[in-house]
């Protein structure tokens, strides 16, 4: 089961403009998705990076660290490590585009083939900005007959497609970042496995239907799939008043933990559930 879909009308509309529809609405579900659209065809805005340059111009990946060290030290009064801030760059790419591309299969059944030039990156404010193109549907989508639009018999043929999406457009990028972060593959592609889960989670919540995006990323990683090496693996706290709530502990780690270190991520295998529960019962985790 996933998240139920809402189809705007497709007749006489492009693939690349539906896509951008969905992601217009993704944005303003999720405000921790600083991200907006791009038009088709445009350049890459001055100060901007895109994946495919990240991934294959050692002096683009620098850039992308020297920027995430600038704001690590503006917002936290911290220089991180060089492989923190490598991390911290690595884990919001990795969050900010694995929720581009789930969030359309969450909200209306559609999967994004979103190739790396069509992701940007502002090396000033750390914002996305994505260049909608084709995509793949189910077959009682009214887009399955456009131009750029890949037909999928069912369900599970759509979550293969998002998880094989995902993992072709960051594997460039995990490639050349190993030696920065200081990991090796199969803890890089936990690292990925984790923001993908974590995007289908956070837009569960932002709907209000915490409990249909648990099941949702447990659907779409209910176990290890190569080269994710695990699955979601949600698991409940018990709370008060008889209430529980879902968690799960990631397979990497963002390294937050060495800048803030009394405020490590609520799934960090650092916090351990006392500090979940504290935090649940007073307030949402991020």
């Amino acid at each position: 089961m996933t998240l139920a879909p809402v189809y705007p009308h497709a007749s006489a509309v492009s693939c690349s403009a539906l896509a951008g529809s969905v992601f217009r609405r993704l944005v303003v579900l999720c405000p921790a998705l600083e991200a907006d659209v791009a038009e088709t065809g445009s350049r890459t805005p001055q100060g901007w990076v895109d994946g495919a340059e990240l991934a294959a111009r050692p002096e683009f990946l620098d850039a992308l660290v020297a920027a995430e060290t600038l704001r690590t030290e503006r917002d936290h009064g911290r220089t991180p490590r060089p492989d923190v801030a490598a991390s911290r760059a690595l884990h919001d790419y990795l969050w900010s585009v694995g929720l581009l591309m789930s969030g359309p299969w969450c909200l209306e059944r559609r999967v994004p083939r979103i190739r790396p030039e069509s992701v940007r990156v502002s090396l000033t404010t750390g914002a996305y900005s994505v260049v909608p193109g084709g995509f793949a549907c189910l077959p009682g989508d009214p887009a399955a007959g456009l131009p750029g639009v890949r037909v999928l018999p069912h369900e599970e043929a759509l979550r293969a497609e998002l998880r094989a999406a995902f993992a072709d457009h960051v594997r460039p990028l995990l490639t050349v970042i190993a030696p920065l972060v200081r990991r090796g593959p199969r803890a890089l592609w936990g690292m990925a496995g984790d923001d993908l889960v974590s995007g289908v989670w956070y837009l569960g919540r932002m709907l209000g239907e915490e409990e249909r995006g648990v099941r949702a990323a447990t659907e779409l990683l209910p176990e290890p799939v190569p080269p994710f090496p695990g699955g979601a693996d949600f698991r409940r706290l018990a709370g008060r008043e008889g209430r529980s709530y879902p968690t799960r502990t990631r397979a990497g780690c963002c390294l937050h933990y060495t800048v803030r270190p009394a405020e490590a991520c609520a799934t960090c295998p650092r916090t351990g559930d006392a500090e979940r529960l504290r935090r649940l019962e007073g307030d949402r985790p991020r």
